[in-house]
């Protein structure tokens, strides 16, 4: 399934290493279906690159936006349905 992420930093900012990050996935073709969860960025990154097939660069360059108080984007990524599922994402 193709969907897009949004991510921005959580509201309360720590200052380990990691930061609180807000997750929202959203279907790419435009039907209704947002799916928002917080989680930290280490952890989103590592899903990343666990369970999608982008590239390296891509992975790094949403990593670096992630300290951006706008939060950083990834449009029309493939994921499988059960890895969706696996974060709570319910595909229909």
């Amino acid at each position: 399934m193709r969907v897009n992420f949004t991510a921005r930093p959580a509201r309360a900012h720590n200052m380990a290493s990691t930061q609180s990050v807000v997750l929202t996935i959203q279907p790419a073709c435009g039907i209704p279906g947002d799916f928002s969860y917080t989680t930290d960025s280490a952890s989103l990154v590592r899903m990343l690159r666990q369970k999608t097939e982008l590239r390296l660069s891509a992975i790094e360059n949403f990593q670096r936006e992630l300290d951006t108080p706008k939060g950083a984007r990834l449009l029309s990524v493939e994921m499988s349905e059960r890895a969706l599922t696996e974060i709570g994402y319910f595909v229909d």
